[in-house]
């Protein structure tokens, strides 16, 4: 008797997962099926220009990008496993790749905002033969170990929030994905997109910028080397968390987190480990204090919902909110009457990169002193930032809109922060006055 084994075709829909180490997509993609396949999509929707006359994606994080996709190709390509990428909309590309290489299931990161749940929810119509599998894999704290039995007992205020997990939950460890014969990689090659495929001039960043950084998983872990093991700037992170100049006062690690570079998991693992061999002290639980603060944002998002979108925000409060173009070119090209918040702006729009300590400020100007509508400054940064990340940044600029998770509704006082953070002037002379740098 003779029998036939069916191999089995999975595909794996990277997204904001764009790694090779601890990534679940594809780390049960490989075990369940034969042959494995890897697919990105440059949604063209993320570059066209967004109501406020601004690109939805800019140059500095579409560079980011690019460099991601090169490095996760080349690093699948090391398994023996193929990526396509492609310019075009995923509900047709994805059913044409599904339909050609016969795939019967698909794995993918879980998204649940908006945009990405409407294009998901497309693709899925079209192929409604194929099998999904998802995966939250964004998270420190995974959502299965929460100790709330659903998103609507997630408390409004983060210190419960972390105070309980930290209690009550050990991370997971990571998951090393092993290579696949080489027979599974596939005939047709993808080249990936240059900036200007996609519209944008070529750009060089200014020497001083505090992101000097470039995109993929190998970078991130090159980063992690740096200012970890050879630097050991960990050791000082919450002493120096709040700087402004050069790339070291803080661990740059979110623009990798953003798009997936680098899971948290693998963060904190790689602190653990520092503490174990080098020090362990508040600054470096300052780093996973962080991570669980971007971890609260992904959790109220999932419990709120579209709220993170609204001018009310989460707390449904109503201000007169402006939408003035005067104010906004002002605000955006560094021509207000604060020097700090200027700089910060002129940084922005220089580099894609603005330090934590200026982004609360110019928010916080943006939305409490000029009273403008919080969600234009929310989706400039999301155009402008290297790092975006959309559960951090909605979350962040409610939380200064006094919409968010902040019941005190705090006002920055700007020249105050200036003197604190930036007493010498070095920073606001490095953008305003350029020449002298």
């Amino acid at each position: 008797m003779t029998y036939m084994f069916k191999i089995m075709n999975g595909l794996v829909w990277f997204r904001n997962d764009l790694r090779t180490i601890d990534n679940h997509s594809l780390y049960n993609a490989c075990r369940e099926n034969e042959k494995v396949i890897g697919i990105y999509c440059l949604d063209p929707r993320h570059f066209e220009t967004t109501q406020y006359g601004f690109k939805k994606t800019e140059k500095f994080r579409t560079q980011f990008l690019l460099e991601t996709l090169a490095e996760l190709q080349q690093n699948l390509a090391e398994k023996n496993i193929s990526l396509l990428v492609y310019y075009g909309y995923p509900e047709q590309l994805i059913p044409e790749i599904a339909a050609k290489y016969q795939i019967e299931t698909i794995y993918s990161q879980n998204e649940w905002t908006q945009e990405e749940v409407d294009v998901e929810t497309e693709v899925r119509n079209l192929i409604p033969a194929v099998n999904w599998k998802t995966y939250y894999d964004q998270f420190l704290f995974h959502p299965d170990d929460v100790p709330y039995e659903d998103w609507e007992k997630i408390p409004e205020v983060f210190t419960e929030f972390r105070k309980q997990l930290e209690k009550k939950i050990r991370v997971r460890p990571t998951v090393v994905i092993s290579a696949k014969p080489i027979a599974n990689l596939i005939e047709e090659k993808t080249n990936i997109p240059t900036l200007e495929d996609l519209g944008f001039d070529e750009f060089k960043q200014p020497n001083k910028t505090a992101f000097p950084f470039k995109g993929g998983e190998n970078q991130a872990k090159k980063r992690i080397k740096e200012y970890f093991w050879d630097t050991k700037k960990l050791a000082v992170y919450k002493k120096t968390r709040n700087g402004l100049v050069g790339k070291d006062y803080s661990s740059k690690l979110s623009a990798w987190l953003a798009n997936g570079s680098i899971s948290a998991r693998m963060i904190y693992w790689e602190v653990q480990q520092f503490e174990k061999k080098v020090v362990k002290n508040e600054d470096t639980y300052w780093l996973i204090f962080e991570l669980i603060w971007r971890d609260y944002f992904k959790y109220i998002s999932l419990k709120h919902g579209n709220k993170i979108f609204q001018l009310n925000g989460i707390l449904q409060k109503e201000y007169h909110w402006n939408q003035n173009t005067k104010a906004f070119n002002q605000w955006t090209n560094g021509t207000t009457q604060e020097h700090f918040v200027n700089a910060n702006m002129i940084e922005l729009q220089r580099t894609g990169w603005m330090s934590n300590r200026g982004r609360q400020n110019v928010a916080s100007y943006w939305a409490k002193e000029w009273e403008q509508d919080w969600r234009i400054g929310a989706a400039y940064f999301e155009s402008m930032l290297i790092d975006y990340d959309v559960h951090s940044n909605y979350g962040n600029w409610m939380y200064n809109a006094g919409v968010g998770n902040d019941p005190r509704d705090r006002k920055f006082n700007i020249k105050r922060q200036a003197e604190m953070y930036d007493g010498d002037g070095k920073f606001q002379k490095m953008w305003l006055i350029p020449e002298l740098f």
